[in-house]
């Protein structure tokens, strides 16, 4: 079993900054690529930014390339995304995940944390 759990969500205006962290435990965390994925009530999952189990390898979604930045501590079994210039549109529970290969797709994913809320506010 892996067990994953975000934090660091909450409220911010618009123009602002968060950092969502991601706990692992359970098996080799470095074993994994790790992946962000964000939904927004009534709206599908969607990916936000994916990254090998290296760490040399980041990919992002069009809507946030630019302002958001994934990052791995193997050693502390950590994940981290940096949420900069943040707007309403990024409103959404945002979870993280882990899988065998690094990938933009949720179902590549083979465990996930029970997600943190971001609330933008204009």
């Amino acid at each position: 079993q892996v067990q994953l759990v975000e934090s660091g969500g909450g409220l911010v205006q618009a123009g602002g900054s968060l950092r969502l962290s991601c706990a692992a435990s359970g098996r080799t965390f470095s074993s994994y690529a790790m992946g962000w994925f964000r939904q927004a009530p009534g709206k599908e999952r969607e990916f936000v930014a994916a990254i090998s189990w290296i760490g040399g390898s980041t990919y992002y979604a069009d809507s946030v390339k630019g302002r958001f930045t994934i990052s791995r501590d193997n050693a502390k079994k950590m994940m981290y995304l940096q949420m900069n210039s943040l707007n309403v549109e990024d409103t959404a529970v945002y979870y993280c995940a882990a899988g065998g290969i690094v990938s933009r797709g949720q179902y590549q994913y083979d465990y996930w944390g029970q997600g943190t809320q971001v609330t933008v506010s204009s």
